[in-house]
């Protein structure tokens, strides 16, 4: 069995059986096998679209992946994998990863998604750690595990996802074609009767501070999330969609959306290795008529360079989700220009993901566009199923008034209660309550605002300054492509806020007038006073800026 780690303290909960009445209701379990079979009967029309190194436009139907996920899991079944195994991927969005998510999830075993991204250190430690069993790989990676299969001793073969015509030549042991894996299986699986808490997949942490921690999603917590992620007020999924995740389905899942398609029939667009180029993402939108989009402010600003560079449009696309960190606000009104609405999204690897979603209401709408602007920003209202909470550095919990800033805790059926195999680290307090390592202030009516990382939060003179506020208002400048904030030493202050920009391509901007458009944006003892120009803003295998590595550049700043 694989452990869970410690469940959430029960604290004050007594048991009421023999007082209760219940309901006469079945009771069914919650398990991706359930999302899977409504898919392959309902929804089985509905397309999936990839983008693959071996075909640059695969297309099939639900009720074809299905059919080749009873493939799969039969052949799997004859490598004898046993319930709560390992199996690990390195791979990109696409069909043949789509397959594998419920091939090994509903045949008991758990889908551990990998980041490829990470340094080979990383990937070794991760696979080590969770001690897969066998790896499915794109044939990009295949070098990455040539290098480590002498150090993964629980790996006992590998599976290249492609056809025999592009089978790379490998000197990995016992490896495997994707296509020649499956060909020949039957077409029939019975499906093991899954328990909903048994475990379905696995995420590891970007490990920013120490080694990445694994999180270990069940099936119960994925249908749940699956449902609520599907929702009006969250992703408004329905039939008639066209989702293209542009968030990897390394990282969490690509935010539920491999789940929650397939649950309402939405049709998929995957665009592959392909997920930050703007041209590749534009082709995909107007062929498909994609017109909603999950991914991360680079993406988005990768998107909407192409766009200006070329002139072309987007029609189908009104709206994208934006999540992983800060979108800036002027970022938000490029896309409006190409008539792409951007909603905030909060969550992260613990929560899987989803905690909060920005979609405006109506009552927003009698406000000055000064005022909308400041709703649109923030990280979205507390969807159902999450409970939150901030508290100062007593653990004294702050009112709900949009001003007071601590520390943000959460809980909910969808939030880990421990981690991998690390049991001598409790992930929740003694009330069960996860702390996010976010500050953030939450307003009366549940809109959530990320104030910073706690470990990136400026201590300036006693007082916090938020780097994503900074951040924010530096990016509205017409000559920054991209700003980050980070605190380095001051001989008064003991930190003071230093801007790191990437100038707009082709821009000479000066660093004077960078910072004099900060006046009235922010707190003026916030503003910072220097601004760098730098070529490149490092930034973490899920696309987030790197402010630990930023700080390791700027080791040596010191103001004088």
């Amino acid at each position: 069995m694989v452990g869970l780690g410690p469940r959430s303290p029960t604290k004050n909960i007594k048991t009421i059986k023999e007082l209760a009445m219940n309901g006469l209701m079945m009771d069914s379990q919650l398990t991706i096998t359930s999302i899977m079979k409504h898919a392959d009967r309902i929804n089985g029309k509905s397309e999936i679209v990839s983008v693959t190194g071996d075909n640059p436009l695969h297309r099939y139907t639900y009720k074809d992946a299905f059919r080749r996920v009873r493939q799969m899991a039969n052949a799997m079944q004859k490598l004898g994998f046993q319930s709560g195994d390992r199996i690990a991927t390195l791979a990109w969005n696409d069909y043949r990863h789509f397959e594998l998510y419920y091939a090994i999830s509903c045949s008991g075993q758990v889908c551990h998604t990998v980041n490829p991204r990470l340094f080979p250190e990383q990937i070794e430690y991760i696979i080590n750690h969770a001690e897969d069993k066998f790896v499915f790989t794109d044939p990009m990676f295949v070098p990455i595990l040539e290098q480590l299969q002498d150090r993964l001793p629980t790996v006992q073969g590998y599976v290249v996802m492609t056809d025999a015509a592009n089978m790379p030549e490998t000197s990995l042991k016992n490896a495997h074609c994707y296509e020649t894996f499956i060909a020949g299986e039957s077409e029939s699986f019975d499906w093991p009767e899954l328990e909903e808490n048994s475990a379905s997949s696995m995420c590891y942490t970007s490990g920013t501070t120490g080694n990445p921690k694994g999180v270990l999603y069940s099936h119960r917590s994925t249908v749940l999330h699956s449902i609520v992620g599907s929702t009006p007020e969250v992703m408004n999924l329905a039939a008639k969609d066209v989702v293209m995740p542009i968030v990897p389905m390394f990282h969490v899942n690509a935010w539920g959306t491999a789940y929650n398609g397939p649950m309402v029939g939405a049709k998929l667009v995957f665009p592959g290795p392909k997920m930050a180029d703007g041209e590749t993402l534009t082709n995909l939108i107007n062929s498909e008529k994609v017109n909603y989009s999950l991914g991360v402010p680079t993406v988005w600003l990768a998107l909407v360079g192409y766009l200006n560079e070329t002139g072309k449009t987007i029609e189908s696309l009104n709206s994208v989700v934006s999540g992983g960190s800060a979108c800036p606000l002027s970022l938000m009104q490029e896309m409006e220009r190409h008539g792409v609405i951007v909603h905030m999204g909060w969550g992260m690897t613990e929560m899987s993901p989803l905690g909060s979603y920005n979609r405006p209401q109506e009552w927003m709408q009698d406000g000055t566009q000064e005022q909308q602007d400041t709703w649109r920003v923030r990280a979205g209202r507390v969807v159902f199923g999450v409970e939150m909470k901030i508290v100062d550095g007593d653990d004294n919990e702050l009112p709900w008034d949009g001003v007071a800033s601590g520390v943000l805790l959460v809980k909910g059926p969808w939030v880990c209660s421990g981690y991998y195999r690390l049991d001598d680290k409790p992930a929740v307090d003694e009330d069960g309550w996860f702390n996010t390592g976010d500050m953030a202030a939450i307003d009366e009516q549940g809109y959530v605002t990320i104030t910073d990382r706690i470990k990136d939060v400026i201590k300036s003179g006693g007082e916090w300054i938020s780097s994503i506020d900074v951040e924010n208002a530096a990016m509205s400048h017409p000559d920054v492509q991209e700003a980050a904030v980070i605190g380095v030493s001051h001989p008064k202050w003991t930190e003071r806020p230093l801007l790191i920009v990437i100038p707009v391509e082709g821009s000479s901007p000066d660093k004077d007038a960078i910072l004099a458009s900060l006046d009235g944006k922010i707190a003026k003892w916030w503003t910072p006073e220097d601004c760098v120009f730098v070529e490149e803003i490092p930034h973490t295998a899920t696309g987030k800026i790197s402010k630990k590595d930023l700080r390791d550049q700027f080791k040596e700043y010191a103001y004088s």
